[in-house]
């Protein structure tokens, strides 16, 4: 590998690993305002890959630093690929595992991650993202280096409204938050109407402009998304394409209502 380090493509995802991926990259990708890569972070990946001591590497002083690296070094290399195909492309760094972060038996302060976060955004080009649908500390993602935080709003909205410093600090230095309101799981999806999550919304917002963000602020710095990363459903493929549509419709409506263009 560090024979390679200078090869930023030789870090990118290959056909054997993601046929998607390279299929996606095929495509007139030239009538969307933006495009996305994702790709799993470091906290997340490091807590899953075990030493030869069948330590997870996260623990492992003597690696960590190069996991870091080796991680943002992947992220570099498909976001550069995406930008080839598309001038507005940005990555969103999957991170489930930093939720458990702020455990009392995690082991891996958050003093720690921070440092290792900060140090794994630095290597990426602007702007880069979180997505997260779990519960972390959410004053501990509001202060990192991102430009784009997105989360599950749907399960978390009475836990993230109470973070209105943070929020705001985040707002105004040019942060943008993602919205995840529509669940993409077959049961929740099937018990919901897109009034409601828009009643979701619309409450959170509320709760912000009484921590002194303005709504106008709020709408301008915002985007739209899943709730989750749910793939996997009894109907298969077909929930996450209805989430997908309602997620559109959303976007029309608020549009709509607030005048925005």
């Amino acid at each position: 590998m560090l024979d390679h380090w200078e090869e930023l493509a030789y870090f990118d995802i290959s056909p054997t690993y993601s046929v998607v991926y390279h299929r996606f990259l095929e495509m007139d990708l030239s009538s969307y305002p933006a495009i996305r890569g994702q790709l799993e972070g470091p906290v997340s990946f490091g807590m899953k890959i075990l030493d030869e001591n069948d330590k997870p590497l996260i623990f492992n002083d003597q690696v960590r630093g190069m996991l870091m690296d080796f991680m943002a070094r992947r992220a570099q290399a498909q976001l550069t690929h995406l930008k080839t195909r598309h001038p507005g492309a940005f990555m969103f760094i999957d991170e489930p595992g930093l939720q458990f972060v702020f455990s009392s038996m995690s082991g891996y302060t958050d003093r720690m991650a921070a440092e290792d976060m900060d140090r794994f955004f630095s290597q990426i080009d602007r702007p880069r993202g979180i997505h997260l649908c779990g519960n972390p500390d959410w004053q501990f993602l509001l202060n990192r280096y991102l430009d784009i935080l997105s989360m599950d709003i749907y399960t978390n909205a009475e836990i993230f409204r109470c973070y209105g410093k943070d929020i705001k600090r985040f707002l105004d230095r040019g942060g943008v938050l993602a919205w995840g309101v529509v669940p993409t799981g077959f049961e929740a999806f099937d018990q919901e109407s897109q009034d409601h999550l828009i009643a979701v919304l619309e409450g959170v917002w509320q709760t912000l402009a009484e921590a002194g963000i303005s709504l106008e602020q709020i709408l301008a710095q915002s985007l739209l998304g899943p709730a989750t990363c749910c793939l996997i459903n009894p109907d298969r493929e077909k929930t996450v394409a209805k989430a997908y549509s309602w997620v559109k419709a959303l976007s029309r409506q608020l549009r709509e209502k607030y005048a925005l263009t």
